[in-house]
């Protein structure tokens, strides 16, 4: 089956920006959205409109359709280059849980008793990854399938998008799984089962743990993409404390950001009164290795590690698309994107979390400090705890400053009880980043060198907002 990522950045390809097969009243110049209309009939036809108003809508969006898929929704009706594909809403995943008579183990994971709760996720995980989709679902999803793979005759990429997604406050970014690169329809069958089952994962409960929610409470819905062919990828922050733009980018597919595997390339861009935007500084990253369409990474040419990925005019091109994201949904907003040769694409929108910059303390100034990408939000101190790999998190005490080489979702367990988080290789975009945000954790990532230059067991002082990491002699 295709490589697994949890939330990547790479999963989306179509020629036209406003294929995404939602169903509502925008005939977009024709096109046929009753493509998914079988799909969509056997669930009671949902309509998502371009601006979401009526109390009504908002309440269908709550118990069918994902904050994701609706925002993306709304971008292509106003025109914005988004990719082709459709959307599972929810209904297909309770249908399949009542047809498979789970509802009592889902119940059970909300349980007080902690094993009962285990045994509950358990079998919940085991009856979506080992029974058939009863037919009431399948022969509808296949049959979406296959127009998609006639019309785009991309590898496809199927992405988890729970309900609780993406909203203000608990982004789970990371925290469920994309399949990229699926050639055929076991493969993509398997893949919709193991979405669906990602909901009670153990990685998931521990996340809903921290914000008082369970799975049983709500439900997965699915993306189904071509997999884009990225020359370049990346994220983008709509809005920071002091009124710029951030974009980060890297060659091939996004996941290396996502992931926390590469340092991506800083784009600060600034607004002036009226609001133009205007260049400032390019950080150029250290891009060793790229994602590619064929399952695995290979080096970036040794001219290439640390050559921008976007020339001047892609650049204002994306921060422009970027300002228009921000004014459709109304918020500060942290987008996903790719660019093939068809242009840009946008693959995510989710609200950005924003907090007022810091002032440190006076006596951190005159210590020794080392610069990165600023990613998390505030600032904070503490006894820094290098840790070299995830064996050794169990050091990590309450109150700590983890300082580490690579900054991955996986990590999203230790940050309820960590003052902060540093690290050698990421960006301001990848997922830990964005879980840091919703936090409010001080995160400063790409920082060179930083488990070998910053002693074990030091005070240090971690500003996520200036990309400055500090520790006393």
């Amino acid at each position: 089956m295709g490589r697994a990522h949890r939330g990547d950045a790479d999963r989306a390809q179509g020629s036209h920006r406003d294929h995404l097969q939602f169903p509502g009243r925008a005939n977009h110049r024709g096109r046929p959205y009753a493509r998914v209309f079988k799909l969509w009939k056997i669930l009671d036809r949902l309509e998502v409109c371009p601006c979401i108003r009526s109390s009504f809508h908002r309440r269908l969006l709550t118990r069918r359709t994902p904050t994701e898929a609706a925002n993306l929704a709304r971008l292509g009706h106003a025109g914005l280059p988004i990719p082709d594909g459709f959307c599972v809403d929810a209904e297909a995943y309770r249908i399949q849980l009542a047809a498979l008579d789970l509802s009592d183990f889902a119940r059970g994971v909300s349980s007080a008793e902690p094993a009962t709760a285990r045994r509950a996720a358990l079998a919940m995980k085991l009856g979506l990854l080992d029974r058939p989709i009863v037919p009431q679902v399948l022969d509808p999803l296949l049959d979406a399938w296959r127009r998609l793979v006639e019309r785009t005759g991309a590898l496809t990429v199927v992405r988890s998008s729970a309900l609780v997604e993406d909203r203000f406050g608990s982004s789970f970014a990371g925290q469920f799984e994309s399949y990229l690169g699926l050639e055929n329809e076991t493969d993509f069958v398997t893949a919709v089962s193991s979405c669906w089952a990602a909901l009670w994962s153990t990685r998931v409960l521990r996340y809903m743990a921290t914000h008082d929610a369970s799975p049983a409470d709500t439900a997965m819905a699915i993306l189904v993409q071509p997999l884009v062919s990225a020359r370049v990828s990346g994220g983008g922050l709509s809005r920071t404390a002091d009124g710029d733009m951030i974009l980060n980018a890297t060659w091939g597919l996004g996941s290396a950001i996502a992931q926390g595997e590469v340092v991506p390339d800083r784009i600060v861009l600034s607004r002036d009164e009226q609001g133009e935007l205007a260049l400032r500084h390019t950080m150029p990253g250290r891009k060793f290795h790229r994602v590619g369409c064929a399952h695995g990474t290979r080096p970036v040419p040794r001219a290439l590690v640390s050559r921008p990925c976007l020339n001047r005019t892609r650049t204002l091109e994306l921060g422009r698309l970027l300002r228009r994201v921000e004014d459709i949904l109304g918020m500060p907003v942290e987008i996903e994107w790719a660019l093939d040769d068809g242009g840009f694409k946008l693959l995510q929108a989710r609200p950005l979390h924003l907090e007022s910059a810091p002032v440190p303390d006076e006596i951190w100034l005159r210590h020794p400090g080392l610069n990165g990408h600023p990613a998390g939000v505030g600032w904070g101190s503490g006894r820094a705890c290098v840790v070299n790999c995830e064996c050794e998190l169990a050091r990590v005490a309450p109150g700590d400053i983890l300082v580490t080489r690579v900054a991955g979702p996986a990590l999203s367990q230790i940050l309820p009880r960590v003052a902060g988080v540093v690290a050698e290789l990421g960006g301001s975009t990848s997922h830990l980043a964005s879980l840091a945000r919703e936090r409010g954790i001080p995160m400063v990532l790409g920082v060179l060198d930083a488990t070998q230059r910053i002693p074990d067991g030091v005070q240090i002082a971690v500003d996520g907002v200036a990309g400055v990491v500090r520790w006393m002699h």
